[in-house]
């Protein structure tokens, strides 16, 4: 029996590993910093908590992906499920605001009324945090050969989340040596900043791919020129359409060609130089011998400026 399920050992079965390891250690040290908040009455701990919870988050869209990845499109979901992580993400990013939100509004009641702490407790479950970040960072790590986007992502996450136990740490020592509690708020917002910052990213990335954005490091302007430059036959490309599912980018376009000896030839060359240049391996390519006389042509002619080859 054992034999037959040989062949499953994919790279990406251990990528899935790894995560939900990450993800089972960071989850797991999220709960415990959550309760030595409440008991040691530290806000800085609470803070790191919320940045573990990034953690543990982006580590499951990161599983999810894999997951999503696996599941074959069907009739309906054309393009698998892959989208899911994306809704996913975005609703992470908006509960990360609302967190880093409270966590300010309680710092700055306690600048008001100072509250007692209790040091040791804050910092031994600190420092847990801390190791347990480490240990989940060196579990990605070692999986990050295979470049999978979402496994680096997940790794350069747990280690901004460092900081926020670096922090703790810091608090705690300092509340321990001079009993200056005021410390423990400052640096709970601090900590929050750093959770906004991945809550923003995250918002602006997942905004961007729900309204069917083309990726940010891709100008279309310049893939047009590149490409009628690029390919003679090439007189014209419009109608450019680009967006991502799953991060993968996903194109559509008219290219206006001068007619070829080999059609299916040209129509290759171009899905190479998409591929290769760009990235994009999902392109769908019209091409056509006159100028394209559709209304969304001259529109998007219009848009770009790149009208030049218009003679009529």
């Amino acid at each position: 029996m054992s034999h037959s399920h040989s062949h499953t050992a994919t790279p990406g079965d251990d990528n899935a590993k790894r995560l939900l390891l990450a993800f089972g250690v960071t989850a797991t040290f999220m709960v415990i910093e959550v309760i030595g908040g409440l008991v040691s009455g530290s806000l800085a701990l609470l803070a790191d908590a919320g940045h573990m919870l990034t953690d543990a988050a982006a580590l499951l869209f990161a599983l999810l992906a894999v997951q999503f990845a696996r599941r074959p499109p069907n009739a309906r979901h054309t393009f698998g499920w892959l989208r899911l992580t994306t809704l996913a993400a975005f609703v992470n990013a908006i509960a990360l605001v609302a967190i880093t939100i409270l966590i300010v509004w309680e710092a700055f009641q306690r600048f008001r009324h100072p509250q007692p702490i209790a040091g040791w407790t804050m910092m031994l479950i600190a420092i847990a945090g801390l190791l347990a970040n480490i240990l989940a960072f060196w579990v990605l790590h070692r999986g990050s050969s295979e470049k999978n986007l979402n496994v680096r992502a997940a790794a350069l996450h747990v280690l901004g989340d460092l900081l926020g136990s670096v922090g703790a740490i810091v608090a705690a020592l300092i509340i321990l040596g001079t009993g200056w509690t005021p410390i423990d708020p400052i640096l709970s917002v601090l900590v929050s900043c750093l959770v906004l910052r991945s809550a923003w990213r995250l918002l602006k990335e997942s905004v961007n791919e729900l309204l069917e954005g083309a990726p940010a490091a891709l100008d279309i302007g310049e893939l047009k020129r590149n490409l009628c430059r690029s390919i003679p036959e090439v007189r014209n490309v419009h109608h450019v359409h680009v967006w991502l599912v799953g991060e993968k980018p996903i194109m559509t376009l008219h290219a206006q060609v001068i007619p070829p000896h080999d059609h299916d030839a040209l129509l290759e060359r171009i899905r190479h130089f998409l591929e290769h240049h760009y990235e994009i391996a999902h392109a769908t390519i019209q091409m056509e011998y006159q100028p394209c006389n559709g209304p969304d042509c001259h529109l998007s002619e219009a848009q770009s400026g790149h009208s030049h080859h218009h003679h009529h």
